[in-house]
């Protein structure tokens, strides 16, 4: 059995810099996770996509951001359970937790954080016959290497942001890109529209809109898909991939049976004190949360973290009282012995 003092579901961004607030407090942590690598959406749906919303950083990649955020916390020395299934949680009559996966790990903590994200995602596909039958045979749902698309004809189907951001990103990459949507009218950034519209103009994206993808071809592999327009009769277009992007379907999973207050599929935590589910002990912290007034943004599951170690401190350590020091005047130890402190001024004696 794996025993730690937080216990973290979830190993995106906010799991990750849970692991940092949780060092400087002197307590271990260990992960889960049903990927195989630790980073969440932003190691498997978009590493290459820039973010730009993180304090101090103009632009980032999202792959970059997990990187550094795992070199920050290597002092702390986490321990992960990748590619499993955080499945049953059962509470002990000491209010310490097991945490049991869909392969049998279990999991001994007084803290439980659940750091999830949006849960566990499935792609929604469009009601194309056929489509299963080309799935890693050139019809992708997520884009993980653009460099496959290298000199390759792709068409994207969708309307949204990651629709549009794709489209533009490949332009540098594909031979020949083509967005296909069913409306005239885009529902992402206006930025992203207006760059769209302006490649267009450029001749770097064919865009055919309106319309929809109706039907695929290819033996054993995509070599084209057939448009639909109203009133007119479809059309192929020859292609080595096809993109459809409609998005992601979140869904809580296991954890949705543990007992928590969901609301609109997400965990309702009672205040932002410290992000505390209606079970003692349990946190959800980081997109997987709701209260009042809550955003779904990066910077915020790093606030909520913060937090919600402290009150795991004081949870664990009821009769100690911890002062909190800031990192640019007491340092930073790790448990690897590591030891990272602003040098100080030597000041020599005037004679």
């Amino acid at each position: 059995m794996i025993k730690t003092d937080i216990l973290i579901i979830g190993a995106g961004p906010t799991g990750l810099f849970t692991v940092f607030e949780a060092g400087l407090l002197k307590l271990k942590c260990h992960l889960i996770d049903a990927l195989p690598q630790p980073g969440g959406q932003c190691s498997e749906i978009y590493p290459k996509k820039p973010i730009y919303d993180i304090p101090g950083y103009p632009e980032v990649l999202a792959g970059d951001l997990v990187d550094n955020l795992m070199k920050q916390i290597e002092p702390f020395e986490p321990t992960f359970t990748l590619g499993e299934r955080a499945e049953t949680i059962e509470k002990l009559d000491d209010g310490t937790f097991i945490v049991t996966t869909n392969k049998g790990t279990k999991h001994h903590a007084p803290i439980v954080a659940i750091a999830g994200g949006l849960g566990s995602f499935e792609p929604r596909k469009p009601p194309i016959q056929g489509l299963a039958n080309y799935e890693d045979h050139g019809v992708e749902y997520i884009i993980r290497d653009p460099e496959i698309y290298r000199d390759k004809k792709v068409v994207i189907a969708g309307g949204g942001d990651s629709a549009l951001d794709w489209s533009i990103f490949l332009t540098d990459v594909a031979s020949e890109v083509t967005l296909v949507h069913r409306r005239n009218e885009f529902r992402g950034a206006l930025d992203s529209v207006e760059k769209v519209q302006e490649l267009k103009n450029l001749g770097k994206i064919n865009m055919v809109t309106p319309a929809e993808i109706t039907g695929i071809h290819g033996e054993g592999k995509v070599t084209g898909v057939e448009v639909s327009r109203k009133g007119e009769a479809s059309f192929t277009l020859e292609t080595d991939h096809f993109i459809p992007l409609f998005g992601l379907a979140p869904k809580l999973g296991p954890i949705g049976d543990w007992g928590l207050e969901i609301e609109k599929n997400a965990i309702k935590v009672d205040n932002t004190l410290d992000y505390q589910t209606n079970i003692p002990g349990v946190y959800a912290i980081g997109d997987v949360n709701t209260y009042p007034g809550k955003l779904k943004l990066i910077l915020c599951g790093f606030h909520e973290a913060t937090l919600m170690c402290q009150s795991a401190y004081q949870r664990i350590f009821p009769n100690k009282k911890y002062v909190m020091k800031y990192t640019t005047v007491s340092g930073i130890d790790g448990f690897d012995g590591s030891r990272k402190e602003a040098p100080k001024a030597v000041v020599k004696a005037i004679n």
